[in-house]
């Protein structure tokens, strides 16, 4: 498989390992480092965060012994999760959660109902009971009447 391929692979892959580690670790066994997220504590940053370095993780090894041992396939790889990281941080941490005040309004249905399904999922604030645990993957449905209610909202 290409390089490119592997890029590709790594980045498509990566929205399923997210939904697996969201349900079955972060409302798991780590919810200690996860439960800041679904309440609002003082401060910026949450404990929630050390996610980042634990996904980096696979990412930077994958970088680094490609280039080491010269496979540019497990480079690419890694530079796959990489780039669902950096697209993560972007969609969650500044559009969804508005950490960064950068990205505030859409008028783009996809995204208005990737922050809808976001907000559905965090209604429960406990460990159990939560649902919709991807992030970049939703209904084509959920986009559509997204789409709908925009038009609605033009005509009013």
């Amino acid at each position: 498989m290409t390089a490119i391929a592997m890029f590709f692979l790594a980045y498509v892959l990566m929205e399923g390992a997210a939904w697996a580690a969201h349900r079955y670790l972060m409302h798991g066994p780590l919810w200690v480092l996860h439960a800041d997220h679904h309440t609002k504590e003082p401060g910026f940053f949450e404990k929630n965060d050390s996610f980042f370095l634990i996904f980096a993780v696979p990412s930077w090894l994958c970088i680094m012994l490609g280039m080491m041992w010269g496979v540019p396939e497990s480079t690419a790889f890694g530079f796959g999760i990489a780039a669902y990281g950096f697209t993560y941080f972007l969609v969650h941490e500044i559009f969804i959660h508005q950490r960064f005040r950068w990205w505030v309004h859409t008028d783009n249905p996809y995204f208005r109902a990737v922050r809808l399904k976001h907000k559905w999922h965090h209604k429960t604030l406990g460990k159990e009971g939560s649902a919709h645990f991807g992030l970049l993957w939703v209904p084509w449905s959920m986009v559509r009447e997204e789409a709908r209610k925009m038009k609605l909202e033009r005509r009013a």
